[in-house]
């Protein structure tokens, strides 16, 4: 079993529930699954680009990505209705423990002048967002064998109904949040 879930099991969920004073262990917010997307406009014009996204996010999940294409035309863009413009990965269960444990433990502190992430992403229904500018903050990422630096979307879709519950489920599993 993954780390991170055992700690969520022996000391998050117990102080969620304390803290907030739920009646039923069934009320402890938990995250459902970590969504990781990777927008590729250049892809239009050149395949190989989509190859080296879908690379990278294969090494830094562990699992096959799905391509997103465009469902409109869009003729200012160049942008032909069907066209592969992303790659997503949706991260449930094992996987999304140890990718959440990677992350706030070792890529996030790798981030240049890393102050910690914005406490106010959330989105008012307890799903926190944020953005980062490169994927070279992955370990499993070589600098030398990458093309392009590329940013990605991180979503963490949580069952907490409010948003200071699923900031403090957050923090409580390792989020740097800053001050």
């Amino acid at each position: 079993m993954a780390r991170l879930r055992d700690y969520y099991k022996s000391d998050v969920a117990p102080a969620l529930m304390k803290k907030f004073g739920y009646k039923s262990v069934m009320q402890i917010p938990k995250i459902e699954k970590v969504v990781i997307n990777v927008g590729c406009g250049e892809a239009r014009e050149n395949q190989k680009m989509m190859d080296a996204v879908l690379k990278d996010l294969t090494a830094i999940t562990g699992q096959k990505p799905v391509t997103c294409k465009a469902k409109k035309s869009v003729a200012n863009f160049k942008l032909r209705e069907g066209m592969i413009i992303g790659a997503k990965v949706t991260l449930r269960a094992e996987k999304m423990y140890e990718f959440i444990d990677r992350f706030f433990n070792v890529a996030l502190p790798r981030v240049r002048d890393f102050r910690g992430i914005n406490p106010d992403a959330f989105d008012g229904r307890g799903n926190y967002s944020m953005g980062l500018k490169e994927q070279l903050i992955f370990p499993e990422i070589e600098y030398d064998k990458i093309d392009k630096i590329r940013g990605m979307d991180i979503c963490f879709v949580t069952t907490a109904k409010t948003d200071e519950e699923a900031r403090e489920l957050l923090t409580l599993m390792g989020a740097p949040f800053s001050k």
